[in-house]
């Protein structure tokens, strides 16, 4: 019976080593914004502009910066198409509110040159989708009548969307 006991203990301390190992093997494990989820976000990131009367276009990108659902209200400008993917696109690789970024840029010159970069547009509207300290994707909203009104509907799906269920 103790020998018994003895195998047993070795079979499992063996294999919590070699969970360890697994665990430390380079392969990153992570969250991911899924096509579904995107889609999701994007209806209700309109949906909160049209409680306000307002229209919109919203781009949702994945974790990569990679566009995956983009929707436009009727009568939207042509350019704020363009707008909601770049706004999505520097919130996912900043890290960070594009309102804030914006701040930052026009309070710091050494984060001014921000403003050089092509891909990046310094206008509120931009806000990444967190998941457990992850930042796991990205919307970007323009059209709906100025940056805050933007931020604030993209900030109303996320709560919509990520609010825990009672």
């Amino acid at each position: 019976m103790l020998h018994r006991l003895s195998l047993i203990t070795l079979l499992l301390g063996g294999l919590a080593a070699g969970a360890a190992q697994a665990s430390s093997s380079g392969i990153a494990e992570r969250k991911d914004l899924t096509l579904a989820l995107g889609n999701q976000l994007a209806a209700a990131t309109l949906s909160a502009c049209h409680a306000q009367d307002r229209s919109a276009v919203v781009a949702v990108v994945d974790r990569s910066g990679h566009l995956m659902a983009l929707q436009r209200d009727d009568n939207v400008g042509p350019h704020n198409t363009l707008a909601a993917q770049r706004k999505a696109f520097t919130a996912l690789s900043t890290r960070s509110a594009t309102s804030e970024l914006a701040r930052r840029a026009q309070g710091d010159p050494s984060s001014a040159n921000l403003n050089t970069l092509d891909e990046l547009l310094l206008l509120g509207g931009g806000l990444p989708v967190r998941i457990d300290g992850q930042v796991i994707g990205a919307l970007g909203v323009a059209g709906a009548g100025g940056s805050s009104i933007d931020e604030g509907c993209a900030q109303s799906a996320i709560d919509q969307v990520f609010q825990p269920n009672p």
